[in-house]
């Protein structure tokens, strides 16, 4: 606004917006001190036993502070429209007679061309202003407030002062007496006693209408200080528990069992009795509260029912729940691991009535009254292994949430340790394992599950081995050779019985088949779903893995598809500053920096004394090539900027290229960066240097629009009995004192061109410290919003380059994004006769909108059922479009056939 009132198009039609602009500032800055006055004046009165209770409940800052800003915006819309004329009428056409006049001007239709209807209108808008909004009196019918009050002036002659109260004036003591009055009944009556929610009060009632889900993860904030928290855990963590203390160890040591290939705090045999068995994996939850609430409400519902080609498919409720990892983003903390886990889990299948969250399992299982044992249980139940985010602080927040708690939700945790190993019917068997930050096991864990291969597992049996991360993808692509000790126990121990490799840690769903040859086959299948909640993560960018364990695999399935995941990373150049707005704070900041040194540009307007356009361009990008040369020779504080944005260009290019292709790619994304900054830097320099010369800044100085404004305001707002210079007494000079001020800190583009035509002239030396630092604040408040703007489109434009021509930066490119949609969890069928049958479903679109339930809503509930004996056990439903419930697709199924009995192990087929 302050740098829209300068432009001479504005003033050419006649828009002068210095007025409305300087009377909202007097009357806001005005109306905030009369109600910061009575508010205080209020509560002296409750303190002194005068006025009701209720007067106790403070006001809201905000609430004072809109009712202001309106206040003063209706005030300027009237003057707008009105003036602050008042007008000579005689005293026997009252408000109804002229209220018929205007009305009779109105509907009068003697001529019907457009200027006499725009007459008309002008008419009727006068008689509107002076009888409907007319003020309230003269100072001789208010005698007493007469030296209170600011009057109008004569509309006869447009000046000086008349004994009628100004309408303005009277507008915006009508509104103050309105809002005064409004508070005091609420506060004095029985008003308050029956209407006693606060805002803070009804925000919590409307949450029970509507779920209070957490965004997804602004990875890009410039201002998360949950960002920097997990950098400095991330720190902590490498520093101290990478090689040096591992909780892995303290829960070895802390086994009870000499055998731990018997521990029952690490192998659970429960399920092994049963004939059949459904269970489900998930990974990467805890990101979105949208997200991950529509894949628990399908992990929660008693069945689903899916169309498939012609048939419809019916899948019960999972009795098993595995979660690969990476349970709450950014870091393990009470806050996360309960808003953005605990929370969706619960409202898709609610803990029992008797759950307490502060509860701490002392002897796990704590089970439910009336069951005797876990194998009785008929209930859900969770497993879960720890990902690199559940380590950042050595696994404490884990330790407490998941070890130590026995319910997530309606599903029930009985697991004591980071890892596992579970018993399933007809030879099954799950590893869970846990990688903890160095990507393998370590060797406590290794000696349990070698010493279960050869104690426990048959040799018929098949084994399903769950990690964080899929290092199959993860080592092709970095060129790396992690988890050594994982392969050891796959290939020495397990010996061809591992059927099926799960991870997370990537947010897709891809699976590889190992293809048929004379090689032994480690592993036969390799599933990646990271579908659990987190953004996502492309597909496109591991489209040539072929080879691990010696095997070589063939791509069965992605989701999104690769055309699919290529097409999405374009987002990285339309969406990126919309989805990451709070990245603004860093990039504006940035480029400032870059061109600090070159403000001001004093002779930038050479530029257009050029004959030609040509001549005009050449001479820009000459000026521009000048700047650059400038910035390495001369400037400090902007080469220092160039030299670390060049370092931070180069590390941040991923190691898997090699050193000079980084140097190549990182010279060019900075060079990007600083040929935009100094490109903007000229062009807010132009356009300064062309208002200067044209006279529509540093015309006067730097209180210009203030003294502007005093002028008007002595025309336009009389002030015959000297309330003024009254208030500007009593308040010792602060009354136009902070109007001067305010006003010249409003007036950004004139303190600016001032200061910059000062320094053209004399130097920068010739301005003290303090109107230095204004200058520069001056000029970095338009320069961020001018090139904010800017660095996130080349930024986002960099990554969406990396992502689908060098396919780097998959992560980077991704999160920026903050997806939500394309959700994904796997369920499995142990068949009756040992056949596995796998099943992903997916739901494209999560909503964004919830709705209560009516289904569940209406359901009869008793005092201590359990959850999972519900038919409708989640509280939302989708309120726009389709429930994931509807929406569930088969995205990919398979089959495992049950090895035989027989020394050969044949491999397993796919159907």
């Amino acid at each position: 606004l302050a740098a829209l009132y300068h432009l001479p198009s504005f003033q050419s039609m006649g828009l002068d917006l210095r007025m409305n602009l300087s009377l909202f500032l007097t009357i806001y800055i005005s109306s905030l001190i009369f109600l910061m006055v009575f508010h205080i004046i209020f509560l002296g009165l409750w303190y002194l036993g005068l006025v009701s209770r209720m007067a106790e409940k403070k006001p809201e800052l905000l609430t004072i502070i809109q009712n202001c800003a309106v206040i003063s915006i209706a005030c300027c819309v009237f003057y707008s429209h009105c003036g602050n004329r008042t007008v000579t009428r005689d005293k026997s056409i009252d408000r109804r007679t002229a209220s018929w006049i205007a009305f009779s001007l109105w509907t009068k239709h003697d001529d019907n061309t457009l200027i006499s209807r725009l007459l008309r209108m002008h008419k009727f808008k006068e008689q509107i202003c002076s009888s409907w909004f007319a003020p309230v009196g003269s100072a001789s019918d208010y005698p007493l407030l007469s030296k209170w009050a600011i009057y109008g002036e004569l509309s006869s002659n447009g000046s000086g002062s008349s004994n009628e109260i100004s309408p303005v004036y009277s507008l915006w003591a009508t509104f103050i007496g309105l809002y005064i009055a409004n508070y005091v009944m609420e506060r004095s009556t029985g008003w308050a006693l029956t209407h006693p929610l606060t805002i803070s009060e009804y925000e919590n009632l409307k949450k029970q209408l509507k779920p209070d889900f957490e965004d997804m993860v602004p990875w890009y904030s410039g201002t998360s200080t949950d960002l920097f928290k997990t950098v400095f855990d991330l720190m902590i963590s490498v520093t101290l528990f990478v090689g040096r203390f591992d909780m892995r160890m303290m829960q070895a040591a802390m086994n009870k069992t000499p055998d731990e290939a018997s521990s029952h705090d690490l192998l659970y045999d429960h399920l092994g009795e049963k004939d059949e068995l459904w269970f489900d994996f998930i990974a990467d939850t805890g990101d979105g509260g949208n997200s991950t609430y529509a894949v628990a409400r399908l992990l929660a519902q008693p069945s689903l029912v899916i169309k498939s080609d012609d048939s419809r498919l019916t899948f019960p409720r999972g009795q098993l729940l595995l979660i690969g990892g990476d349970l709450a983003y950014p870091n393990p903390s009470s806050f996360s691991y309960e808003r953005r886990f605990f929370c969706p889990f619960e409202y898709a299948l609610p803990p029992p009535a008797w759950y307490k969250p502060e509860h701490i399992a002392l002897e796990k299982p704590e089970l439910p009254l009336g069951v005797s044992e876990l194998r009785r249980y008929r209930g859900p139940q969770c497993f879960m292994i720890p990902g690199n985010h559940d380590w950042f602080d050595g696994l404490h927040t884990f330790m407490r949430y998941i070890c130590h708690k026995s319910w997530l939700g309606g599903w029930f945790l009985p697991q004591k340790k980071s890892y596992f190993a579970l018993k399933l019917p007809n030879g099954w068997w799950v590893f869970g394992l846990d990688q903890a930050l160095h990507g393998d096991i370590d060797v406590y864990q290794f000696k349990f599950f070698a010493e279960l291969c050869r104690q426990k597992v048959g040799e018929s049996d098949s084994v399903i081995v769950i990690t964080h991360e899929p290092n199959w993808l993860l080592d092709w692509y970095w060129g790396d050779n992690t988890g050594t000790n994982v392969a050891y126990l796959i290939r020495e121990y397990l010996r061809g019985r591992c059927k099926l490799r799960m991870a997370g840690d990537l947010h897709h769903y891809m699976r590889h088949s190992c293809v048929e040859s004379k090689e032994p086959v480690h592993v036969q299948h390799l599933l990646v779903n990271g579908c659990g909640g987190a953004f996502l993560h492309p597909t496109h960018v591991f489209e040539n893995f072929r080879v691990f364990y010696g095997n070589k695999y063939e791509t069965k399935s992605t989701y999104p598809s690769y055309s699919d995941s290529s097409k999405i990373a374009l987002g990285n150049i339309l969406k990126f500053r919309r989805k990451n707005w709070q990245f603004d704070v860093i990039g504006g900041f940035v480029y400032f920096v870059l061109v600090f040194s070159m403000f001001p540009q004093c002779d930038s307007f050479r530029i257009l004394q050029e004959d030609s356009w040509a001549g005009r361009v050449n001479g820009f990008f000459v000026a521009m090539w000048n700047a650059i040369f400038e910035i390495l020779e001369r400037s400090y504080v902007s080469l220092a900027g160039v030299v670390t944005l060049l370092m931070v260009s180069f590390f941040f290019v991923p190691t898997k290229l090699s050193r000079r292709r980084r140097a190549l790619l990182g010279f060019l994304h900075a060079a990007a960066h600083i040929t935009s900054a100094v490109l903007l830097m000229l062009l807010m320099e132009l356009a300064i240097e062309i208002c200067i010369r044209n006279h529509l800044l540093a015309t006067s100085g730097y209180h210009t629009l203030y003294e502007w404004y005093r002028k008007v305001e002595s025309e336009h707002f009389p002030d015959p009995t000297g309330l003024r210079t009254r208030l500007e007494h009593w308040t010792f000079g602060l009354y136009p004192a902070c109007i001067k001020y305010l006003m010249s800190a409003f007036d950004v583009p004139e303190v600016m061109a001032v200061t910059r035509s000062t320094i053209c002239r004399k130097g920068i030396e010739s301005l003290p410290r303090g109107g230095a630092i204004i200058y520069y604040m001056c000029v970095f408040l338009y320069f961020w919003v001018l090139s904010t703007p800017v660095v996130s489109l080349v930024f986002g434009s960099y990554l969406y380059v990396c992502i689908n021509w060098f396919h780097i930066h998959f992560d980077e490119a991704f999160s920026s994004l903050r997806i939500a949609n394309y959700k994904a969890f796997t369920r499995f069928h142990i068949k009756k006769n040992g056949d596995l049958e796998v099943f992903t479903l997916a739901v494209d679109k999560v909503p964004k909108d919830w709705m209560l339930d009516p289904d569940w809503d209406m359901e009869p509930k008793q005092p201590l059922q359990m959850s999972y004996t519900r038919n409708f056990p989640s509280k939302w439903r989708s309120a726009l479009g389709l429930d994931p419930v509807n929406a569930v697709r088969i995205v990919d199924q398979f089959v495992i056939p049950r090895t035989p009995p027989s020394p050969t192990t044949p491999g397993g087929s796919v159907r």
